[in-house]
């Protein structure tokens, strides 16, 4: 019994010392003095200097006369504000349901989201996706998006066709396939067309 006294002011003790050891370490100061002419500082790069800089204006050629018509198309794109709207045309071949063409439009539209690219695609027919793309900087990525996914066969902009290098035009294969269509079932190709344009 006479040792429970003793250890209690012996723990009280210590815990006293350590209390006031950690409350003068916290009051302790470093004295850093004014003379850094040796000290090197190379920590900024060039983005950083020209962090919150306004960039340049860029100002489009006054002759166009000069520019062949990709060039004077290339010009309107970076001058463009605003959304955007094209069309993919899907891969022939495989039949699909229109529940299919609107689960690819579902399934794309919430990938690219996710990546922070604003688009919403819409099916259109059984070979067609139309879609809305809310600004033209992420163009990039959604074709390299699209292309991307089997089912789609080439993206259409305007005047403007993407698709895979060594891919020939849709035109092409569609005549294609209508000519090898025709002489193996002699069909109309009126009849064809009805079928592959049918819209959701």
């Amino acid at each position: 019994m006479t040792f429970q006294p003793v250890t209690a002011l012996l723990l009280s003790l210590l815990l006293v010392s350590l209390n006031s050891h950690f409350a003068l370490a916290g009051k302790r100061r470093v004295h850093i003095t004014d003379d850094l002419d040796d000290v090197f500082d190379d920590e900024e790069d060039d983005a950083w200097r020209e962090w919150g800089k306004k960039p340049a204006p860029s100002f489009p050629p006054s002759d166009f006369s000069k520019l062949d018509p990709a060039q004077i198309q290339d010009e309107m794109i970076n001058r463009h504000a605003g959304p955007v709207i094209g069309f993919v045309k899907l891969r022939l071949g495989p039949r699909r349901t229109p529940d299919m063409v609107a689960e690819f439009s579902m399934k794309w539209t919430q990938v690219l989201r996710t990546g922070a690219v604003g688009v919403r695609f819409m099916g259109v027919d059984l070979n067609t996706i139309m879609f809305n793309l809310e600004s033209i900087k992420d163009l990039e990525e959604l074709k390299e998006f699209v292309l991307d996914q089997s089912e789609a066969y080439e993206i259409k902009m305007g005047d403007q066709f993407f698709r895979r290098p060594g891919d020939p035009p849709l035109d092409e294969v569609t005549e294609r396939l209508h000519g090898e269509k025709g002489k193996a079932d002699n069909a109309d190709p009126e009849e064809i067309d009805r079928n592959v344009k049918t819209e959701l």
